[in-house]
């Protein structure tokens, strides 16, 4: 027999609908599909907004923070932690989050308190030295990897290699 699952909290992080693009559809996706799958888990969503104003988001959205402003990625970092969740599950693309490559992002994971999922929507084939700082902090920074890709920059052993020299 299958043991249930014990957390009873987790919070997911990324662009979230009605923002139309890729990761905001996933997002929702995951999101929604955990909360049927498992309904005594508590399903809630942080999303970025790139725009002034956000976006008019349903119920499940409990936090926004903004693109750009760093402060909102500590704010959003307190929310979760203040909350209990348990499991934090990143969306991540070069592109989503503020700061060079994305650095923004860094801050909110070294604030909170709780394991990270990372899910990798892409791995880029060469990508520049801000990138490769940025995924190499992320690396430290998570638990665990998600990757949406066919192929991925292992160094051999299960390690994984973001581009660094070695």
């Amino acid at each position: 027999m299958e043991k249930p699952p014990t957390t009873t909290h987790i919070a997911f992080v990324g662009d979230y609908i009605p923002r139309r693009c890729g990761i905001a559809t996933f997002t929702a996706s995951i999101c929604e599909a955990i909360a049927e799958e498992f309904p005594k888990i508590k399903c809630i969503v942080g999303s970025v907004n790139d725009r002034e104003g956000g976006y008019d988001y349903p119920s499940r959205v409990r936090f926004e923070f903004e693109e750009k402003e760093i402060d909102s990625y500590r704010r959003a970092a307190e929310f979760l932690n203040i909350n209990n969740v348990e499991v934090l599950s990143v969306q991540h693309e070069f592109g989503i989050y503020g700061g060079r490559a994305g650095r923004h992002l860094l801050e909110l994971l070294r604030g909170v308190r709780m394991p990270v999922v990372t899910t990798l929507h892409t791995v880029l084939k060469d990508p520049s030295r801000d990138q490769r700082d940025v995924m190499a902090e992320l690396d430290a920074l998570s638990n665990r990897f998600i990757v949406m890709a066919d192929r991925a920059p292992f160094a051999g052993n299960g390690v994984w290699d973001f581009g660094r020299q070695n």
